[in-house]
C-alpha cells in the first residue's frame, strides 16, 4: 500500500496551526487539513506491512480499511478514499478531530519511525468530501413500518440511528438538551471540534427520514413503560454521566466545579445562549484536578477566558517519554503526551495527592493544599516533606465519568426487569454473534459508554454500527 519506498523517503509532516497568541483570542478550530500534494505525500508513507495492526482490535475500534484508504489518497483518487472510509465510519470528521488515534499506535512504521499520518489522512479525505459535494444522504428505498427509539444523541446513538434508518426503519431520536450531540456538542471545546459538523450530520439525517426530538428526558416527559410499548426495539445510548467526586475537606466552597459543568456552560454561551449561571476563568487562578482530556480541555478553555494562571495536576506519577514495557506494540503506549491546550500555557504537576481545600469568610475557595506520593504496590503513599498549597480561585475536577446516571429512565427499566453489571452499566452483552447488545429486558439495546463504561469517541462510533446491526436481525426476526 502507498510507494513501496515511501516510508523512507518521506517525513511525517505535523498539521498546520496558528500561533498560541492568534488561537487564543477565539474558540475556532486552528488545525488545518493537509493540502492535496501533502496527503498524498503522506499516503505513501504506508507501508506493505503485511498485517495492518493498524485496522481490527489492535488498532482501530470502528475497523477502517486504513492501508486502502491510504492507497487511494497516494494515487490521488479522493473520491475511492471517501467511499472506502465512509463504508465503515459514519462520522470520520468526529474522529478525524478528537480520536486519540489507537491507529498510529499500533502502525508498524512506528516501530522504526513516526507512524503513518493514519488520523490526518482521515481527517482530510472527510474535509474533502465534505468541500466535493459527496457527502450525501442515503435514505432507504424501502420501509420496513418497525420503529426504533434511540435515547441519547452521542456518537453511539447517532451511528445506530444512522444505520437503521438506512435499512428502513422509522428512527426516532431522544435528546435532553436542546440541541444533538450530547456531550459531542458540549463537552468537546470548539477549538478542537467545532458544532458544525454535528450540524451536517444532523441534516444528512434528517433527509435519510431520522426525527431528532430534544428537550426530551425520557424517564421524566416520556416514562419508560412508554417508551418500550410505543417502540418495536429501544437503544440505549445516553452515555457514563456520573463524574467521579473528590469528597475531602472544602469540597462545598464555592468556586469547586466539575469539569463538565464548566465546559458545557462555555460552549452554551459560545453557541450564543444566555448562560446565566457562567462559569468565567478570567484573572482566576484555575486549578484543574485529573490528567486526562477532559482536563486538558479545561486548560484550554481557562486560558481562552483569560485566566491568570492555569495548573493541572494528577494523582498519578508522570509517564515515559517513550514507551513503557508495560503497554508493548501494537497496544495504546501510556506515554508522556502534550496536547495543544497545554501548548498555550499551564503548570503540569504529578505524583499530587489533593488533601484539601481552604477558603474565606464568604465561603470561596482560595487555596488548595496536599503532599507529593510514591506508588508502592500499586497504592498512593505520601512522601514525607512534601506538603504544598497552591493559591485557587476556581479548582475544576476532571477525573473522569464513574457509570451511567441511574435516576430516571435506567431505575425505571430496572424495575422493569433490566439488569445492571457490576460496574453499574447497563449489561448487555458485546460480540457479531446474534443478541449481542441486547439487555436483560426484551427489545431493549444498549451501546456505548451507557454498556461499555467511559471511553473512546471511535469505540462509541463502532458500537453504534455493531448494535444497529443486532437491532435490524432482531426486527427482521420479529417480522
Amino acid at each position: 500500500m502507498g510507494k513501496i519506498t515511501g516510508f523512507m523517503e518521506f517525513a511525517r509532516a505535523p498539521f498546520k496551526k496558528g500561533s498560541v497568541q492568534e488561537r487564543l483570542k477565539d474558540f475556532k478550530e486552528f488545525e488545518e487539513s493537509y493540502d492535496p500534494d501533502t496527503v498524498k505525500v503522506q499516503g505513501a508513507r504506508c507501508m506493505d506491512c503485511g498485517i495492518p495492526f493498524c485496522q481490527g482490535d489492535t488498532g482501530c475500534p470502528v475497523d477502517n480499511l486504513i492501508p486502502e484508504f491510504n492507497d487511494f489518497v497516494f494515487k490521488g483518487k479522493m473520491k475511492e478514499a471517501w467511499e472506502n472510509l465512509e463504508s465503515t465510519n459514519n462520522f470520520p470528521e468526529f474522529t478525524g478531530r478528537i480520536c486519540p488515534a489507537p491507529c498510529e499506535s499500533a502502525c508498524t512504521l512506528g516501530l522504526i519511525s513516526d507512524p503513518v499520518s493514519i488520523k490526518g489522512i482521515e481527517r482530510t479525505i472527510i474535509d474533502t468530501a465534505w468541500k466535493s459535494g459527496w457527502v450525501l444522504p442515503k435514505p432507504s428505498s424501502s420501509k420496513s413500518g418497525r420503529k426504533v427509539a434511540v435515547v441519547g444523541s452521542g456518537p453511539a446513538g447517532l451511528a445506530a440511528a444512522q444505520q437503521l434508518a438506512r435499512a428502513g426503519h422509522e428512527v426516532t431520536v431522544f435528546e435532553k438538551n436542546d440541541r444533538i450531540g450530547g456531550l459531542l456538542r458540549y463537552g468537546i471545546p470548539d477549538f478542537k471540534f467545532e458544532k458544525i459538523h454535528i450540524d451536517n450530520r444532523v441534516t444528512q439525517m434528517e433527509e435519510e427520514g431520522v426525527v431528532f426530538k430534544t428537550n426530551v428526558s425520557v424517564g421524566v416527559d416520556i416514562s419508560a413503560k412508554q417508551l418500550h410499548s410505543d417502540f418495536d426495539a429501544v437503544i440505549l445510548a445516553m452515555g457514563s454521566e456520573t463524574p467521579r467526586d473528590l469528597q475531602i475537606e472544602g469540597r462545598n466552597l464555592k468556586g469547586i466545579h466539575f469539569a463538565m459543568d464548566f465546559l458545557v456552560k462555555s460552549n452554551k454561551k459560545n453557541a450564543g445562549d444566555d448562560v446565566s449561571d457562567f462559569i468565567s476563568a478570567k484573572d482566576k487562578n484555575v486549578i484543574v484536578i485529573g490528567g486526562g482530556d477532559t482536563g486538558s480541555d479545561c486548560v484550554g478553555t481557562s486560558n481562552r477566558h483569560g485566566a491568570k494562571s492555569v495548573t493541572q495536576i494528577e494523582l498519578f506519577q508522570e509517564p515515559p517519554k517513550e514507551r513503557d514495557p508495560s503497554t508493548p506494540w501494537p497496544l495504546y503506549p501510556k506515554i508522556f503526551r502534550t496536547s495543544t491546550s497545554h501548548e498555550e500555557g499551564v503548570i503540569r504537576k504529578w505524583s499530587i495527592n489533593t488533601l484539601g481545600f481552604k477558603g474565606n469568610e464568604k465561603g470561596e475557595v482560595t487555596a488548595i493544599y496536599g503532599n507529593q506520593v510514591e506508588f508502592k504496590d500499586g497504592k498512593p503513599v505520601s512522601i514525607s516533606g512534601t506538603e504544598f498549597e497552591l493559591p485557587a480561585d476556581l479548582v475544576f475536577l476532571a477525573m473522569g465519568f464513574s457509570q451511567p446516571v441511574k435516576p430516571g429512565l435506567i431505575a425505571d427499566l430496572q424495575e422493569m426487569g433490566m439488569e445492571l453489571d457490576s460496574y453499574g452499566n447497563v449489561k448487555a452483552s458485546f460480540g457479531l454473534k446474534e443478541g449481542s447488545f441486547s439487555t436483560t429486558l426484551d427489545k431493549v439495546f444498549a451501546c456505548g459508554d451507557v454498556r461499555r463504561g467511559q471511553s473512546l469517541v471511535v469505540w462509541a462510533i463502532s458500537e453504534g454500527r455493531k448494535c444497529a446491526e443486532q437491532v435490524h436481525r432482531y426486527l427482521l426476526k420479529k417480522s
